[in-house]
């Protein structure tokens, strides 16, 4: 069983929980497009790849799936989520199986106006969005909208290029400096992360993990404490399997008064998951089960409460000496 971890970036952890969980039986393999990425000397094996927006890219990822006998292959950055599940049947047909949901889900995803739109159609309670700032000037009119508001990109992550506004003059300013922004209700209340998993045999909801979002760091969460809520638990599975999501999946969420607000959802490892995996939540325990064939029973809510994540700075050295830097 061997697994490739496209785009690995800084994400050491997810490397060495694929590689605890596999032991002896297979083999990580780990990709990124500069050698300066710290979680390619944590695999068993990397390569240096282009740019996923390179011609020609994904012939040399199937290359690689081939020489390496790759099992399953899934990414950790958003941009190539969209790359992996379009051309989910070339890799399949030489054995990679994209851990990945459905394709068009995945666009709806990346897309926040898109997935305010299809919250609203479940009639899942989510922030107000306006696709247009004529709208919100129009909502803001008639009463049924009020400072302050979030401006961000409709296709964005890491919290990127997020400002909180708080008139007229600051949406002008934003909106004329950057193309593709949407307006979104300002929820004030308490921000939690859910970390889910959907058996990619059966198409149930095998695990969830709520953390609240103590502090965030560069649109990551960078501590958080664990919590449990049973109503919580059954809004989420009941979303996830309505919509066929597939694989892991990250979803953030708030909680104004008595009220939960799905707000966005990142169809990937979340950059908070070492919290869940600590607790007991193994997520990639659960993929290389599926990729064997064996379905994964549920075991939501099966971890403690009031277990804290806080991150911490750390280092990777890597003698590079012979080798041309690729940033």
């Amino acid at each position: 069983m061997n697994i490739l971890i496209l785009s690995a970036g800084t994400r050491n952890k997810v490397v060495q929980y694929f590689k605890k969980e596999l032991g002896n039986s297979g083999k990580v393999i780990a990709t990124d497009c500069s050698n300066l990425a710290p979680a390619l000397y944590d695999a068993d094996k990397h390569y240096i790849v282009p740019r996923i927006s390179e011609p020609g890219y994904v012939d040399l990822i199937l290359d690689i799936c081939r020489k390496e006998s790759i099992d399953g292959v899934f990414s950790l950055i958003d941009p190539e989520l969209s790359l992996l599940a379009k051309e989910r049947e070339r890799f399949l047909a030489v054995g990679a199986t994209p851990v990945v949901s459905p394709y068009e889900l995945v666009e709806t995803c990346l897309d926040k106006y898109k997935m305010y739109e299809l919250l609203c159609r479940m009639q899942i309670p989510t922030g107000k969005c306006y696709g247009k700032k004529e709208d919100f000037y129009r909502a803001l009119q008639n009463g049924e909208a009020s400072y302050p508001v979030f401006v961000k990109p409709v296709k964005g992550s890491a919290s990127m290029d997020i400002h909180k506004v708080c008139c007229e003059k600051e949406i002008e300013l934003l909106f004329e400096r950057h193309d593709g922004l949407m307006i979104q209700e300002y929820m004030d209340g308490t921000e939690y992360g859910a970390d889910v998993y959907i058996d990619m045999l059966t198409g149930k909801c095998t695990s969830i993990f709520i953390k609240e979002k103590v502090k965030m760091r560069a649109g990551e969460t960078d501590k958080s404490v664990s919590v449990k809520d049973e109503n919580l638990f059954a809004i989420i599975e009941k979303f996830v399997e309505k919509c066929g999501f597939y694989g892991m999946i990250d979803i953030d969420i708030f909680q104004v008064k008595d009220t939960y607000y799905i707000s966005e959802v990142n169809p990937r490892f979340g950059g908070g998951y070492p919290h869940a995996h600590e607790c007991g939540v193994n997520i990639p325990g659960q993929v290389i089960r599926n990729l064997k064939g064996e379905s994964n029973r549920s075991s939501i809510g099966r971890y403690r409460a009031g277990i804290c994540m806080m991150k911490y700075n750390e280092i990777a050295i890597q003698d590079l000496s012979d080798t041309e830097i690729i940033r």
